[in-house]
């Protein structure tokens, strides 16, 4: 303590954390980016209205591009980073064909109290979520007519889920969007529940105000020929918790994309995420955690399991802090279990840190085979090995399906990935 300065002790207490070894107080600047300020905070709020806008093309993720315009954004080759991983002759289009197609239909099951709206793209609320963030989402935003808008009203308790049903019937391109609002001081869980045939580029606006406490829950159970690409955008307001899980079982390529930003001090943010890949299957996931604003919480984590011949997973995970970020506490994991020869799981944890005054940041990527121990253990009690095999790999995944905390969808996901197994088993 002798060496430490006096000031530096005080910006210490004053965030309430220590110095991070090898950062100084301006921490390093890790993107030439100016910050700006808006609706939707930080890089996110870089100049730029239903035209556009550019970040800078660097190493650090705030300087990703975002757009409203189709245009703005070069073709896609395969060779970028955000591309690497997607096998792009398999997206159906999305990335480059009109989307003239029907988009899923939308049914919705709600408590009276809850509002819902089919409005048009010149409503207000239509893009105070987020702006695309790359091609696929760019094209969807230029060729959706209509949008779904899901409200629960400021104050609202609400004790039963709110069930929103995207119904696919058929494989024509489709641009579908869906916003999903809540308002002041609520507290709501909101599903989003994806089955049925289709080829379909969604947006997904999510907004939490001031106090809310939100839990949305994405389940991809498409049809095995599906193709989906979704970019799911949630603005947290002052002191707002919310909880996002998205959980991929169905479709031939599915390919999710959630983005929290903090737009207000004090928020929390849970990002959980839960996929079950077969032969051939192509699930990925790849999430963004921007802290633009000090004292805000964020927790990732990210469970997988993969079967049978070219079964692929992958999941990529950014979080940045920005220099404002002081008092950040964040963390992000994900780990994966390779059940059979033949799969491949990708896992990408990234973390750019601008300030050293924060609590805490890190991150963790895990990828491999049964535990031969776990085995053994259950084994020598007398349980086959088949269903020794089975019971590691539902306890694996449960941590996961527990967090949604809504017993009618943990029964039925617990149901999913017992015809995982299954299936696996012949």
């Amino acid at each position: 303590m002798t060496e430490m300065t006096e000031e530096v002790a005080k910006d210490q207490a004053r965030v309430g954390a220590p110095s991070i070894a090898g950062f100084t107080e301006e921490g390093e600047s890790l993107s030439p980016t100016p910050v700006a300020t808006g609706p939707l905070g930080g890089a996110a709020a870089k100049s730029h209205s239903h035209g556009g806008g550019y970040g800078i093309p660097d190493s650090s993720r705030a300087g990703r591009l975002t757009s409203y315009r189709l245009a703005d954004f070069p073709e896609i080759k395969g060779t970028e980073e955000e591309w690497r991983f997607t096998p792009l002759r398999r997206l159906g289009g999305l990335h480059k064909n009109a989307l003239d197609g029907a988009a899923p239909t939308v049914a919705v099951e709600a408590p009276e109290r809850v509002r819902v709206e089919t409005v048009g793209r010149d409503d207000a609320r239509v893009g105070s979520a987020g702006i695309p963030e790359d091609r696929v989402s760019a094209n969807a935003w230029e060729h959706f007519s209509e949008a779904t808008v899901v409200t629960v009203p400021a104050g609202a308790q609400l004790e039963d889920r709110v069930l929103v049903t995207l119904t696919g019937s058929g494989l024509a391109a489709a641009a579908q969007h869906v916003v999903i609002i809540a308002e002041e001081g609520t507290r709501a869980v909101v599903v989003l529940n994806h089955t049925g045939q289709a080829v379909v580029s969604e947006n997904v606006e999510i907004v939490v105000g001031d106090r809310a406490e939100l839990t949305l829950v994405s389940l991809q159970e498409w049809q095995d020929d599906s193709v989906h690409a979704s970019s799911q955008q949630v603005k947290v307001g002052r002191d707002a918790k919310v909880k996002h899980v998205s959980v991929s079982l169905g479709g031939s390529l599915v390919r999710v994309t959630p983005t929290v930003r903090f737009a207000q001090p004090g928020g929390e943010a849970e990002l959980y995420g839960l996929y079950f890949a077969d032969a051939g299957q192509h699930l990925e996931h790849r999430t963004f955690v921007d802290h633009a604003q000090p004292n805000c919480v964020s927790n990732v984590l990210y469970k997988g399991a993969l079967q049978g011949k070219d079964a692929h997973t992958v999941w990529v995970g950014d979080v940045l802090i920005q220099k404002q970020a002081e008092g950040t506490d964040s963390y992000e994991k994900n780990q994966n279990l390779v059940l059979t020869d033949g799969g491949r799981a990708d896992s990408v944890p990234n973390l750019e840190i601008e300030t050293g005054l924060i609590k805490g940041a890190g991150h963790a990527s895990a990828t491999g085979r049964f535990d031969d121990e776990h085995l053994f253990y259950l084994m020598a009690r007398g349980i086959p090995e088949d269903v020794a095999r089975r019971l590691v790999v539902r306890g694996f995944l449960n941590e996961i399906i527990q967090k949604i905390g809504v017993p009618s969808i943990e029964e039925h996901l617990t149901e999913a990935v017992e015809r995982e197994l299954e299936a696996g088993d012949h």
